[in-house]
């Protein structure tokens, strides 16, 4: 396998979110380089929705390339992907065939109606996504722990939602649910006008005690993992979270500002994790003293 290829997945990642970056980069490899090769491939698909100007796929072509997956050229993704599918035999399609069908219904479903369709659509851009690694970040297939894989993945997905309101609305997308907004007394013409009151913040709370729950199930069954991929696992729930706790710092106006986890917390929340590690926290400090 060309190193420039695997290297060029680890560049997509690092730029793309440096949360999930920093989180996975401590894996021994290859697990590492395959969580850098699934990210890649998602982010691909990813900006073949959002970002079409600038994809040198459409959607639909990407879904081709990926059936004949053998055959595929044109772009470094397929070489990493045939390396990731021969290095790691326990991974299925299905998940990643599934994740483009989650992106593909941002094509035609702009506004959702209820909280079970959100759920949908979480576990089909997101869920997926946990679905991919379990063979990666396990020495089984993940069977065992899927249902928390899968829990984790639209945990984080909820997160971004809140995260993206402003982006979101800007490409016409709604995604938090009609029945939420109306349950709390807000209408589509204050999501339209980026109303910040008591009944928004009411709605974005009711959203991120969803996320919260997921993360919890997310985590259950963490002992399972080997220590590296669990405290990966456990590191990038932490980032994803902690964005929750910026939302609340920026007074919940999600329509004009980014949350974000400064560096100087991910530093924080690292050193605190690392301490219930003490085999890698002991490795940390070897090399450090070396």
């Amino acid at each position: 396998m060309n190193e420039m290829i695997l290297n060029r997945c680890e560049e997509l990642m690092q730029k793309g979110s440096s949360s999930f970056y920093q989180a996975f980069r401590g894996l021994p490899s290859p697990r590492r380089e395959a969580v850098y090769v699934i990210y890649a491939f998602c982010r691909i698909i990813d900006d073949s929705v959002d970002e079409p100007e600038k994809s040198m796929y459409t959607i639909h072509e990407i879904r081709d390339h990926f059936e004949y997956l053998e055959e595929a050229e044109g772009h470094f993704i397929w070489p990493a992907l045939r390396w990731l599918f021969l290095n790691f035999p326990h991974l299925d399609k299905g998940p990643f065939f599934r994740q483009m069908d989650g992106q593909m219904t941002d094509l035609e479903v702009t506004h959702y109606a209820t909280m079970k369709d959100l759920e949908h659509y979480c576990y089909l851009v997101a869920g997926t996504v946990g679905e991919m690694l379990l063979p990666v970040l396990r020495d089984d297939n993940g069977a065992e722990v899927a249902v928390n894989g899968i829990a984790l993945g639209k945990g984080m997905q909820i997160v971004n939602i809140i995260r993206d309101v402003g982006e979101d609305r800007a490409r016409a997308r709604r995604y938090v649910p009609l029945e939420i907004m109306e349950k709390h007394g807000y209408s589509e013409e204050d999501w339209a006008e980026g109303i910040v009151d008591e009944r928004f913040v009411a709605i974005i709370q009711e959203l991120k005690a969803s996320a919260l729950e997921w993360f919890r199930l997310g985590m259950d069954r963490l002992e399972t993992y080997p220590t590296e991929s669990a405290f990966a696992i456990e590191l990038a729930a932490a980032f994803y979270s902690t964005i929750l706790h910026a939302v609340e710092r920026n007074e919940y106006d999600v329509y004009n500002k980014r949350a974000f986890v400064t560096d100087e917390l991910k530093l924080e929340m690292l050193g605190a994790i690392v301490k219930r590690y003490p085999v890698l926290a002991y490795q940390a400090s070897r090399t450090a003293v070396s």
